[in-house]
């Protein structure tokens, strides 16, 4: 018989970044507790839900919890406490009701994701099952290939760089764990590539190397000298991915590149990704155009769509109706799942659904603000998505999401683990 919720307590802790965030702890009348705790992003889209933070200077500088924390307490668990908590989408959608706001910012995105996730995790304890298990049912097998952000700009670094995340893609590895030790020897190559030529082995948000770079080729030039380093070959064992970001460098209607690109339109950015997919074993490109520039997107994917994967973050935000309206314009064919973007596990759920239905692919990712928290390892298993973000071979936030994939693998003993990019 399943046990009901007894309690909901919410506590605020820090992030990856030393900024305050929220973790949340769902008691089952069994005694069995549940507990999930929320990314933040730096790099945010327009689009996504509204955290609540409280906006006093004195305290965090305006990134305190209390607010939030009492969201949890003194609204949300009031409702849901006595419910079974395996009525996932009946509860997402009672925090949605009660927030009452289009993007979540009465109760606060934050605190209504921290619930509905802690929530899912206690159902998973009481039913015995591991949590991808309960997610996605037995036939949940499919390990993700991940993509390692391993020199890291844009919003993420004080680089200079513009562009934002340069990837490595293990996508000639035969296994998840060889995939990932593919992906920490070109790390180390790079790292000692990066110290041999003067430039700082320090890294940024996501554990990626911050180094003073002309621009996007050079960073290309290092990955694919790094992948040889490594004893790998470029393009058939290690792709390379990448997220410009490139709302973080839209101005007005054409594109702004101080590190050397000069200022682009819309189509001479398209051009610019060309000749870089041309010169280089680049597989997917995440963001390539800002969030309003939706033509850009469109024309990206007519030019480029049957031999690149054109991923959607800003421009879709994890919303199902962005996701459709992106599936009816063929605007990209793939996008981003981050589930605090959205703010419930049920339409996290839903927008990976459109994407199966409409054929294209998904990549379950961090935040740059992120937590020791494992969830979206489980989830990307459980959903089948076949591709995870969740940074460099490094710092222990990013390693908890490889090291928990690594355990699943080992659990499921012979699981699906495949190039998502192979024809």
């Amino acid at each position: 018989m399943t046990s009901r919720i007894a309690d909901i307590r919410a506590l605020e802790i820090l992030d990856s970044r030393g900024n305050p965030t929220l973790d949340v702890q769902v008691t089952l009348e069994n005694g069995l507790v549940g507990s999930a705790s929320v990314p933040a992003g730096a790099s945010t889209g327009s689009a996504e839900a509204r955290e609540r933070r409280d906006g006093d200077a004195a305290r965090y500088a305006g990134r305190g919890m209390i607010g939030a924390t009492s969201s949890v307490e003194d609204r949300i668990r009031p409702k849901l406490v006595g419910h079974d908590p395996r009525r996932q989408a009946m509860l997402d959608h009672m925090m949605c009701r009660l927030d009452g706001t289009p993007d979540k910012r009465e109760l606060g995105a934050n605190a209504i994701l921290g619930t509905s996730l802690a929530i899912a995790r206690a159902a998973a304890l009481d039913t015995g099952l591991p949590l991808y298990t309960y997610l996605g049912g037995v036939a949940a097998r499919r390990l993700p290939m991940p993509m390692l952000n391993v020199i890291n700009g844009g919003a993420h670094a004080d680089s200079g760089l513009d562009m934002q995340e340069f990837m490595v893609v293990p996508v000639g590895a035969p296994t998840f764990s060889e995939a990932l030790r593919f992906g920490v020897a070109v790390y180390a190559a790079l790292k000692a590539l990066l110290g041999a030529g003067g430039q700082s082995t320090a890294v940024g948000d996501e554990g990626g190397f911050a180094p003073r770079l002309a621009g996007a080729a050079e960073a290309c030039d290092l990955l694919v000298e790094a992948i040889r380093r490594a004893g790998l070959e470029p393009g058939r064992d290690v792709g390379i991915a990448l997220d410009p970001a490139a709302t973080g460098f839209r101005d007005g209607d054409g594109y702004a590149l101080r590190d050397g690109g000069g200022r682009l339109s819309s189509g001479a950015l398209l051009d610019l990704y060309g000749r870089l997919a041309a010169a280089y074993p680049i597989v997917s490109i995440e963001d390539g155009f800002a969030e309003d520039d939706w033509d850009g997107f469109r024309g990206q994917t007519a030019a480029a769509g049957d031999r690149l994967q054109i991923v959607g973050d800003d421009l879709y935000a994890t919303n199902p109706a962005l996701i459709a309206r992106g599936i009816r314009e063929r605007s990209t064919n793939a996008a981003l799942i981050k589930p605090n973007q959205i703010g419930t596990l049920t339409e996290t759920m839903t927008a990976v659904a459109l994407c199966r239905e409409a054929g294209w692919r998904c990549v379950v990712s961090h935040r740059s603000g992120e937590t020791d928290d494992s969830f979206i390892a489980d989830l990307a298993v459980a959903l089948g998505t076949g591709q995870i973000k969740a940074g460099a071979p490094c710092r222990g936030e990013r390693i908890a999401k490889y090291n928990r994939l690594l355990a699943i693998e080992r659990e499921l003993g012979d699981p699906d683990f495949r190039n998502p990019f192979a024809v």
